[in-house]
């Protein structure tokens, strides 16, 4: 095949896997609501949802099992096989479950449903069509649509697991905005990695403090700043009044100014160079904020206060790489 001839191909697959997205979401009805209170009642009693399917199905189940666990919603997933020896034991009275298979025709599913039933614990499928022999034991099913698959011998799943995912994905975003669930409750869930870090750091965690902060009053000359600077390994020093309270910013850019523009500049006050009233971020932030301030305006250093207004750290745009704070 030519470069041009395998593009073509791509976009095919990809326009027949929208297309799916397409209908499932033009098909949506009232079952759709029906089953997202549901659920949202089930976890709101602390109970779980259980997800199984077979073959690419398992894999769907599985997958959203975790985004519903990101989310707050307790959840687990069944292998259907191993459901009836030994594994129902995760499922109790109060649980409720959702069953994925495109045609409804899955022996282990078919063998799995009724047995939840006698369990006490709600039979959902979500199917290919609302005509099959899950769809009759099911207490509600949640239809995805896929014209055609993607596969050109009309043989893999493509088109119907990719309507599947994104219509479970669905639930779980509903179920996640009824929650209310905040960002930082999601944090929490994701301690680890660049989410984690992202959402529950604090500009305490990660700004220079103590002998890495340069701060001093607006008398000291260029040539001390200079040296604290130096100190305290940072481009920037925080310029206080004789109540501690910030007034100014001196960057390495402000040195090399004043070098340019005055021979004696190294004994200088820094009041005289120093950046007036500059952008500040409290303490209490979160780092996100930040980022945020960063990429707002033109600066590479933020000094950090309380809330008197005192200075009590600095962040430096070179270290959010290495804290992975981006």
């Amino acid at each position: 095949m030519q470069d041009e001839e395998i593009l073509q191909k791509a976009r095919q697959c990809l326009e027949i896997e929208k297309e799916a997205l397409t209908a499932t979401s033009e098909g949506l009805n009232g079952t759709f609501p029906e089953l997202v209170r549901h659920f949202h009642g089930v976890i709101a009693q602390q109970h779980k949802i259980i997800f199984s399917g077979v073959g690419k199905s398992a894999h769907i189940a599985q997958k959203l099992a975790g985004t519903f666990n990101s989310i707050g919603a307790r959840a687990v997933f069944l292998d259907a096989t191993q459901a009836v020896h030994g594994d129902l034991g995760v499922g109790v009275a109060g649980d409720s479950s959702l069953l994925i298979s495109n045609s409804g025709q899955s022996e282990e599913l078919l063998r799995l449903a009724p047995i939840l039933k006698r369990l006490g614990i709600p039979v959902n499928l979500l199917s290919g069509n609302a005509q099959n022999p899950l769809a009759t034991l099911a207490d509600r099913t949640l239809v995805f649509h896929a014209p055609r698959e993607a596969c050109p011998l009309r043989l893999a799943p493509t088109a119907s697991t990719t309507a599947s995912l994104a219509l479970g994905d669905a639930l779980a975003m509903v179920l996640l905005e009824m929650r209310k669930l905040t960002k930082e409750e999601f944090a929490r869930l994701h301690p680890a990695g660049q989410l984690g870090l992202s959402l529950l750091l604090k500009v305490e965690d990660i700004m220079r403090q103590d002998e890495r902060f340069a701060c001093l009053p607006k008398e000291a000359t260029i040539r001390e700043g200079i040296s604290a600077m130096t100190k305290a390994r940072s481009g920037a020093l925080a310029v206080v009044d004789e109540r501690k309270r910030l007034i100014g910013i001196f960057t390495d850019g402000d040195f090399r100014r004043a070098i340019i523009t005055s021979t004696d500049a190294l004994e200088q006050k820094l009041e005289g160079h120093m950046t007036a009233n500059p952008i500040t971020i409290s303490v209490s932030a979160m780092a996100v904020e930040a980022v945020k301030l960063f990429q707002k305006h033109p600066i590479d250093d933020l000094i950090v206060v309380r809330e008197d207004g005192n200075p009590v750290g600095l962040v430096d745009n070179q270290d959010l790489p290495k804290l992975r704070v981006v």
